[in-house]
């Protein structure tokens, strides 16, 4: 299969990873009704999908690295699919958290195997880790409006079972294109990205930045956009009162930060991590503050540049990967940032519970912000990159 028929179907499966991720968090609005629930308790039967996109991520990674990465992709669109389906038809708590385990673990293939090949497509991995991040944020986006209007127009579970079979028809069309292709991607001679150099010391700070910004940008990422969706439901009431209008205010505010990550992209590949990194975690505490203490419509004007920053800090910790860890380690490297990363996301569910319950959205946002504080004072650790990068076979 051509590198570009591939990121193709890579950009196609970002997109579908965060598209199902996100269902639940808009969807349990029409669920803790129709079930008799309050808020944090529905909530909490979203935390199984999480947990398992933690605890799969490694195993995924190895399977990527030791298997097939193609193969893994395949069974990423099928699977995520099925499960997405089998948790439209839960008829009660258990089995809707036993279906949004199983999505969850389909979900984990991608970021570790998925980021691997976008990185070996291209010799540009900055460019192309943004386009892949905004098709990944366009599945936040798409999911909150999808969601919301399949919601009010059928029921909260056709927000599952439609996109479910869409994935498996992509599962199938990509399993036809690697059979067309005549040989499997896993086998397919990988581009090597040029590593920069670096003495033992300079990588341990590298890595130890990625591992800091994993665990508390992962918080973050899953803290704010896990809770948007109901925080737009409590502060825009004055303008917005159906779930599909609270969708779609949510996706707005996706969509335009979804393409963030561009200009990211093409700085990363000029500019080196650094300066960037320091300046948009600079902002995100900012405008993390500024989401705690807004009331009424305000909350959108500081939750889009809010979004923006996020977003546009997603491609830094993969391009360090591409330039600092060799192609045949880095599934699995991937792999163990995101299972730091999505192992403290998942305590992002029960955290919003928790806090909302306690004290609303004004603290669970000031928290967040201490959480970007600690990985602002990490930053600094980071050497520069102005020296060029060297062969990757050195």
């Amino acid at each position: 299969m051509s590198p570009r028929l591939t990121l193709h179907f890579l950009n196609m499966a970002h997109f579908l990873d965060h598209f199902f991720l996100l269902i639940f968090p808009t969807a349990v609005i029409a669920l803790l009704v129709e079930w008799g629930l309050t808020y944090g308790d529905a909530l909490a039967y979203g935390t199984p999908a999480f947990a398992a996109f933690a605890l799969g991520t490694l195993p995924a990674g190895w399977l990527g690295d030791r298997w097939s990465r193609s193969g893994m992709i395949a069974v990423f669109f099928v699977g995520i699919g099925l499960a997405s389906i089998a948790t439209g038809f839960a008829q009660s708590p258990l089995s809707l958290m036993a279906g949004m385990a199983a999505l969850g673990l389909f979900a984990a293939i991608f970021h570790p195997v998925g980021l691997a090949m976008v990185t070996e497509a291209t010799d540009r991995p900055g460019h192309a880790l943004a386009v892949n991040g905004v098709w990944g944020n366009m599945g936040l986006a798409g999911a909150a409006i999808a969601t919301g209007l399949l919601t009010d127009w059928i029921s909260w579970r056709s927000a599952f079972i439609v996109p479910g079979l869409f994935s498996f028809a992509v599962g199938i069309t990509y399993l036809l294109a690697l059979r067309r292709a005549g040989r499997d991607a896993a086998h397919h001679e990988r581009r090597r990205v040029a590593l920069l150099p670096a003495s033992a010391n300079e990588r341990l700070r590298v890595f130890s930045l990625i591992a800091v910004s994993a665990l508390f940008g992962g918080l973050i990422f899953n803290g704010v956009t896990v809770s948007l969706p109901k925080l737009f439901e409590e502060r825009l009431a004055s303008i917005a009162t159906e779930l599909s209008e609270i969708g779609l205010a949510a996706s707005l505010v996706f969509a335009i930060a979804a393409f963030a990550q561009l200009p990211v992209g093409r700085l990363l590949d000029r500019f080196g991590a650094k300066p960037i990194l320091l300046v948009v975690l600079a902002c995100q505490m900012v405008f993390l503050i500024a989401v705690a203490g807004a009331v009424g419509t305000v909350t959108m004007a500081y939750a889009i540049p809010l979004l923006l920053v996020i977003f546009g800090a997603l491609p830094i910790t993969g391009w360090l990967m591409a330039r600092y860890v060799p192609s045949e380690w880095r599934a699995r490297a991937f792999a163990l940032e995101y299972v730091l990363s999505l192992g403290v996301g998942s305590l992002a569910v029960p955290m919003i519970s928790v806090m909302h319950e306690a004290g609303g959205f004004e603290r669970l946002f000031t928290v967040l912000a201490g959480g970007g504080v600690i990985i602002f004072a990490t930053a600094w650790l980071l050497p520069g990159f102005t020296r060029k990068p060297v062969p990757a076979s050195a």
